[in-house]
């Protein structure tokens, strides 16, 4: 993918669910790209420093997104001898893929802006494609999802719609210095997503809801690492609270288009056939 090395993007995260749209989009318009994973040609691994000098090298742009989330304790440290590092290599400008309602990212995004790089901050929504790509797809599998909240409603996002925002910021020069809200065009709770899953496949889909005691219970006995334990039932407990169920209109104002739809997602999903157990 990466062909040559003037305004050269690297894409941290770049296999993960908005970094490898990311990198694909840029690709297919002809922008040089570096993917950031630990398995690249250039490895790139956010808990090993030695590697983030060569996979800098040469790069132009940034498009930022932190693993396993900005909310981690040592996130707003790392972001920040991150950003050092890339501009002493001579980049210029950052994307941050950050998250809406969580006090730790809004510090990660205080030290970007702080950088010296010019930065776009790209805040978002929970994804559509956590049902088919992540957390939540063998849940869906098992035909039941039980978590908290769910009846707190969400405006859950496209990563589709995400990553063509990302390659907007990346690439034009009108959205430095922005941050963008980054939503669907209506909220669902996670009742009402598994209930559209469950009308796109033509089976029922049922939604369980725990308390988040009976959340980490259940986690912990599915042997869920603990820090990954840890990370989703703060997310539950602070993020899907309430605080971000309205929806916002960063996609529109970037992309001149209403973002996607859950129902369309779902219908295309099920298609494919990636909720067909066995």
């Amino acid at each position: 993918m990466e062909t040559r090395t003037d305004n050269l993007t690297l894409v941290t995260g770049g296999t993960g669910k908005t970094g490898r749209r990311v990198a694909t989009r840029l690709a297919r318009a002809g922008h040089p790209v570096r993917v950031g994973s630990r398995l690249a040609v250039i490895p790139f691994d956010w808990e090993d420093r030695a590697t983030w000098g060569p996979a800098l090298a040469g790069v132009h742009a940034v498009y930022l997104a932190f693993q396993p989330d900005l909310a981690v304790p040592h996130a707003p440290e790392t972001i920040r001898a991150f950003t050092a590092a890339a501009v002493a290599a001579g980049a210029r400008r950052v994307v941050l893929l950050s998250g809406r309602g969580e006090p730790e990212a809004a510090e990660c995004e205080r030290v970007v802006q702080d950088s010296g790089l010019e930065w776009t901050v790209l805040r978002c929504a929970w994804f559509f494609q956590n049902f088919s790509e992540g957390a939540f797809l063998d849940y869906i599998l098992a035909g039941e999802l039980a978590a908290p909240n769910g009846s707190v409603p969400e405006p859950f996002v496209d990563a589709d719609d995400i990553a063509e925002v990302a390659v907007a910021a990346l690439t034009d020069d009108g959205h430095v210095g922005r941050t963008y809200d980054l939503t669907g065009p209506r909220a669902l709770t996670f009742a009402e997503a598994v209930s559209q899953i469950g009308a796109a496949l033509g089976r029922e889909i049922a939604f369980i809801p725990l308390s988040r005691t009976e959340f980490v219970a259940a986690l912990t006995e599915y042997q869920v690492p603990t820090d990954v334990v840890s990370l989703l039932d703060y997310l539950f407990g602070t993020v899907l609270d309430g605080r971000n169920s309205g929806t916002r209109d960063g996609i529109r104002q970037v992309l001149g288009r209403e973002p996607r739809e859950f129902t369309e997602y779902a219908a295309a999903m099920a298609a494919t056939g990636v909720w067909r157990a066995g």
